[in-house]
């Protein structure tokens, strides 16, 4: 609706995690830093952060970094039982008759696991959500795929991404045995207003928009929204370049971000 009007070719606050869109403040920046070690060290990962901070989307641009020596299996929905868990990541793995118990599912990790390993290909474990986890044996289920190991370490790499409310939970002493396996933990942390500022403007460029199109006095009302956190701040942009486009502006101010966000707080 807007797009030809501003002169887009996409529309830039779009919530779907494209990696193609990511900012790299210094914090994603580190935090993508951190994933690659892992990865390449076959080391278990926490990542955390505040909801809608973009620990998805730095996952999807890990797996645009990986090349054709990565395998990656992502588990979208941990909601998953201990013996759920071992038969989805058998199937992602690239098992087309899943065993119907655990000693069957875990002998076909570790079969798929060394055919791998013999290819060249690494396997990786993403877990998004996985605050959402129900059980705590799935958990220990997870612990137990870093006992597959070789000589110079493990076979796979596993990558928690949840929010901070996870890493609560496994501060309990019944996860120290997880813990002491977890080899990198990093929180993602929010966009300061400057990054706010250049957050905004890369979306909008990567758009195609030959323009600035938010005012400085419009990026420290997205902030104040925000308070730097992504999702916020594309939920407020987007709407904002609906009501410019309504009144037929193409520099959005402070007084739009002002509207649009009682738009969405009712405040």
């Amino acid at each position: 609706m807007y797009k030809d009007f501003f002169q887009l070719k996409e529309r830039p606050f779009s919530k779907t995690p494209d990696p193609r869109y990511l900012y790299l403040s210094r914090s994603h920046r580190e935090a993508l830093a951190r994933l690659l070690h892992a990865v390449e060290e076959r080391e278990m990962i926490l990542l955390t952060g505040d909801i809608g901070c973009g620990k998805t989307t730095l996952s999807r641009a890990l797996m645009d970094e990986l090349d054709e020596t990565a395998r990656v299996a992502l588990l979208t929905n941990p909601r998953l039982s201990p013996l759920e868990f071992l038969h989805s990541l058998v199937a992602k793995l690239g098992s087309e008759s899943p065993a119907d118990n655990r000693i069957g599912l875990l002998e076909q990790i570790e079969q798929q696991l060394y055919r791998l390993f013999q290819q060249g290909i690494m396997p990786v474990l993403i877990i998004d959500e996985a605050h959402l986890i129900p059980h705590r044996d799935t958990f220990e289920e997870i612990r137990l795929l870093t006992n597959f190991q070789l000589d110079d370490g493990n076979m796979l790499a596993v990558i928690f991404l949840g929010q901070p409310e996870l890493r609560q939970r496994l501060a309990h002493p019944v996860y120290e045995p997880l813990r002491q396996r977890i080899g990198l933990q990093f929180n993602v942390g929010p966009l300061s207003l400057e990054e706010t500022a250049a957050y905004v403007d890369h979306r909008v460029r990567c758009a195609g928009s030959p323009t600035r199109i938010f005012r400085e006095d419009a990026i420290g009302e997205l902030y104040k929204f925000s308070s730097g956190i992504p999702r916020r701040i594309n939920q407020a942009a987007a709407l904002a370049l609906l009501e410019a486009f309504g009144r037929g502006v193409r520099e959005i101010d402070a007084a739009i971000i002002a509207e649009v966000v009682v738009e969405l707080t009712g405040i």
